[in-house]
């Protein structure tokens, strides 16, 4: 214990804090990109592009010609699996997995994706990764094995919730730092923006947080289901009944029962549209029909499902459709850490609070070192741990955003004829970060942070550009034909350009050097 609580409390802050505040930075990155992931997927598809917007009411049909699609191509798989055209991902996905051979746990996966209307399949589609990239990187980062990952992100995550709650204790002005800003103050600057940034979406910060560790809470707490449960599989069969599947029988199915299905899954949905079909072995006496229902905008992360008998039509199962109060306490923050209950609207607002997420930490990083460095004496040499900072906030706060423009260039330019593209697309992403990190290692003065953000900003600008050179459509066309999607992102690509130029602009300015400040000023500082 420091010599009181608040100072104890402001060591615990910075320093739980920077330790983990690149890998904190990443997750916030990928996290607040995901929640636009269908959007990203649909940018990064141009195939996709000019399909029309999908009318829930010819569903039942959609499914009964991709029944007959699965019959012509896969009438043997293991399981026939459709995802069905929603309002954020325009195009028809059919799935087919292969019986296993001999020693192998599971079947090769097949999957083509179509014109929702026609079903014809869709001319050039691109093999991408899209935004799921950078949902799988915020929690299972990447080259690496999932489960050591989300250990590594749920520690980061622990040590994030300490840094938000002793960062409100050590508030003491915590409603006047949210509307208090003072440009041009050195050190000053940074605090304010730190706690504008902090303070703004605190609540999202804190909810986002909880959330993100409420998502992985078996694997944190395992101990209250091993009393309950004999193992995970246990666990996994009542927590999702409908993956349960009864063996094939090789008896052959006489008629599919799927419209019988789909009446009485109408009848008691309440007409809500659907969202996915599997059937199990299909073709086989022991076929089953899922169907699980689009939850749209409800506060609910796994979406009510119903399993059917496939030779009669009968309903064997229900999932989700009745919720207890644990289970909607649980799945409900589930979706509001995802945010797939968003509107186009509160999406947004998702977005903005994630960017302020990441200038939080991105300024508590750059004032940590900036105040050690104002430290030293005029002769000293800085000492290894404080370049290491600097090095790691460069190639950090500069690496990411440049690492991601690269991997939407390499999506435009990259041969769609590519073996195993989307590898390379993503291989794309991490090259160029890591050449920032290594320039950062280097060098990682004012002048190496002016030159990332000039290079931030010619790669956000030039992508919009490069975009239009490589496929049909350009700003103005997704303008004039009201696709607000594509509109959307090369807009927000151009703001990005102008962020990082004003950024640099400003860089490149002389710096003026701040007057002692007072002993209260210092104190300021400090917090």
């Amino acid at each position: 214990m420091r010599e009181s609580f608040f100072r104890s409390m402001t060591w615990l802050h910075t320093w739980v804090g920077l330790l983990v505040c690149w890998l904190l930075f990443l997750i916030f990155f990928a996290g607040t990109a995901s929640f636009f992931r269908h959007e990203i997927s649909l940018w990064a598809q141009p195939a996709t592009h000019h399909l029309p917007q999908y009318n829930h009411a010819f569903q039942q049909q959609t499914v009964t010609k991709s029944i007959e699609r699965f019959q012509h191509i896969a009438p043997t798989a293991e399981s026939w699996r459709i995802e069905l055209p929603t309002e954020r991902r325009p195009s028809l996905l059919l799935m087919y997995s292969e019986k296993p051979e001999e020693g192998e746990r599971r079947g090769k996966r097949h999957s083509e994706y179509l014109d929702p209307i026609t079903l014809d399949a869709l001319p050039e589609f691109r093999d991408t990764k899209g935004g799921n990239f950078f949902y799988r990187l915020h929690f299972d980062l990447h080259y690496m094995n999932a489960i050591t990952a989300r250990w590594i992100v749920c520690f980061a995550t622990l040590f994030m919730l300490i840094a938000l709650i002793s960062g409100v204790v050590i508030h003491k002005r915590i409603f006047k730092d949210l509307f208090q800003f003072r440009s041009k103050k050195g050190l000053r600057s940074w605090l304010d923006a730190h706690n504008v940034s902090s303070v703004i979406a605190l609540p999202f910060h804190i909810m986002i947080t909880y959330t993100g560790l409420v998502t992985l809470i078996f694997m944190l707490l395992p101990q209250p289901a091993q009393q309950r449960y004999e193992d995970k599989r246990t666990l996994r069969a009542e927590r999702y009944p409908l993956l349960a599947t009864a063996p094939a029988t090789g008896l052959p199915l006489q008629e599919l029962a799927l419209n019988k299905a789909l009446d009485h899954y109408y009848t008691n949905s309440g007409n809500a549209p659907l969202r996915r079909v599997v059937i199990s072995s299909p073709n086989d006496a022991s076929a089953t029909i899922k169907l699980y229902a689009n939850a749209g905008r409800a506060v609910q992360d796994d979406p009510p499902s119903w399993m059917y008998n496939a030779a009669s039509g009968e309903l064997l199962k229900t999932h989700n459709v009745t919720l207890s109060g644990a289970e909607n306490l649980y799945g409900g923050m589930i979706a509001l850490h995802t945010g797939r209950l968003a509107e186009p609207t509160l999406r947004w607002l998702y977005f903005i609070a994630g960017l302020a997420g990441c200038v939080m930490i991105a300024t508590g990083a750059v004032m940590w070192a900036k105040r050690l460095r104002q430290k030293l004496k005029r002769d000293e040499k800085p000492g290894f741990g404080l370049k290491l900072v600097e090095s790691l906030n460069l190639g950090t706060i500069m690496g990411l955003p440049a690492a991601t423009a690269a991997f939407f260039y390499a999506n435009r330019l990259l041969p769609t004829e590519l073996v195993a593209r989307a590898d390379k697309e993503v291989l794309v992403f991490f090259i160029v970060w890591a050449i920032v990190a290594i320039a950062a290692c280097y060098k990682s003065d004012r002048l190496a942070w002016q030159l990332t953000a000039k290079v931030n900003a010619l790669a956000w600008a030039g992508l919009p550009v490069v975009s239009m050179l490589t496929i049909e459509g350009n700003l103005v066309s997704y303008l004039i034909h009201k696709q607000w999607v594509l509109f959307g992102f090369d807009a927000l690509a151009i703001g990005i350009a102008v962020s990082f130029l004003v950024q640099a602009r400003k860089l490149g300015r002389s710096q003026v050097t701040p007057a002692a400040p007072s002993r209260r000023s210092q104190r300021e500082v400090k917090i």
